[in-house]
């Protein structure tokens, strides 16, 4: 397996956000159905963690991007960051 400077796996850094998610929900199901061994187990959980971690990381990035119209005193509209709080 490739990897990159964070250790982030190349094929997984590559996915888009559903993709990553839909990879994600499959090794979910497949832990839950404890159908496989446990080595399996070890190294499909390594995976889901690098998955989780670039969803999370796609998210964040994503939520930095996103801009709400505002209208100032004059009425004029801009653009203000997005900010969850």
């Amino acid at each position: 397996m490739t990897k990159k400077t964070d250790d982030m796996p190349e094929d997984i850094a590559a996915l888009a956000f559903e993709d990553a998610l839909k990879e994600l929900e499959q090794i979910v199901g497949r832990l839950e159905q404890g159908s496989v061994s446990l080595e399996q187990s070890i190294d499909i959980y390594t995976r889901g963690s690098f998955l989780k971690r670039h969803c999370e990381n796609k998210l964040k990035r994503a939520e930095e991007r996103i801009e709400k119209i505002t209208l100032n005193k004059e009425g004029t509209a801009g653009l203000e960051a997005f900010n969850d709080q």
